[in-house]
């Protein structure tokens, strides 16, 4: 199954089949095991990759530099002041120059249609690292960590707590109608992802028990999780009014009583960070009616925040082993 991605781009998610996303999970599950074992397989040496950061980025450009790193490859990380796209070179330009020189490029950038225009002209794999509509690697990731809790797929129930149209959940939707997950999209009401998007990645499932449910009741939206997912409510970039914001998300903190609305002594928490959850950061003591989790629940027994950003790693390693 890996040599049918070989060459592909991570642009959105939706290019992969689901057999071919699922491959990326068993391979990813894998590596995860190799690494612990200090097993690795190098099959990545003499191999480059550039890392395009125009966004701040703490586990997505670690994840891609490690991964390349364990499999032999070398990461070369460069800056938006090095990399102008569109201002002092065309797009199409330096994705020529770099696809010459390079064997993948992943992007951090705040719009999709900039990474697309590049896998169109570099030839050689591009992989999204995140933009403002779209975060592929993520949702890798957070299906790994179901799988290897024991939550099959498909048939998982996963509730998502947060902004309906944030880039997080949009992946998530994604993987779900691929996967066959019964995703609750908990949001209040003005928050609610498109529908015209809902129903077009619904159209096109490829089992039955794909589900994209949206609702503003919590009760509703927990009822029988599986897990737990929850994002923070406001973004840290750019000038917000961040306490009118939060102000929507009242009654939406996931703490004790809201992981108990599950009925679900094994429902899993996760996140895909970074997180308000106690009042450690800046921005938290700046903006505490933004928390979205509590500290017992982040640190509890059940939360799987961490294992999840480690697996961050492991899929973009598989997902660079497929494709190159």
């Amino acid at each position: 199954m890996s040599n049918s991605m070989k060459g592909m781009s991570l642009i959105t998610l939706e290019e992969f089949s689901p057999e071919q996303v699922q491959a990326l999970l068993s391979q990813a599950i894998e590596l995860k095991r190799k690494k612990k074992a200090r097993i690795f397989p190098r099959s990545l040496a003499d191999r480059n990759f550039c890392l395009i950061f125009q966004r701040p980025s703490c586990r997505t450009r670690t994840a891609f530099a490690i991964a390349a790193a364990d499999e032999g490859a070398q990461a070369h990380a460069m800056s938006p002041q090095e990399i102008r796209f569109g201002s002092g070179e065309s797009i199409k330009d330096i994705a020529r120059v770099l696809g010459r020189m390079f064997d993948g490029i992943a992007i951090r950038a705040y719009d999709t249609p900039l990474i697309e225009e590049v896998a169109e002209h570099a030839g050689v794999p591009v992989w999204n690292a995140l933009t403002e509509q779209h975060h592929p690697t993520q949702a890798l990731a957070d299906f790994m960590t179901l799988q290897e809790n024991g939550i099959a797929l498909p048939g998982a129930k996963m509730a998502y707590v947060g902004e309906g149209k944030a880039n997080v959940v949009t992946s998530l939707m994604v993987a779900a109608a691929k996967l066959g997950v019964e995703l609750r999209v908990v949001t209040p009401k003005g928050h609610h992802p498109e529908p015209s998007l809902v129903d077009r990645l619904l159209g096109w499932r490829h089992n039955d028990k794909a589900k994209i449910v949206v609702t503003s009741d919590m009760r509703e939206g927990l009822l029988g999780a599986d897990a737990v997912y929850a994002d923070m409510w406001v973004p840290m970039e750019g000038n917000w009014d961040i306490p009118a914001m939060a102000r929507d998300f009242r009654g939406y903190q996931i703490n004790r009583a809201a992981m108990a609305m599950t009925e679900n002594p094994r429902a899993i928490f996760l996140h895909c960070m970074p997180s308000q959850h106690n009042l450690e950061t800046e921005f938290a003591r700046k903006h505490p009616e933004a928390i979205e989790a509590t500290d017992e629940v982040f640190d509890g027994p059940l939360s799987r925040a961490i294992d999840q950003a480690e697996n961050r790693m492991h899929t973009i390693k598989a997902l660079m082993v497929s494709t190159v």
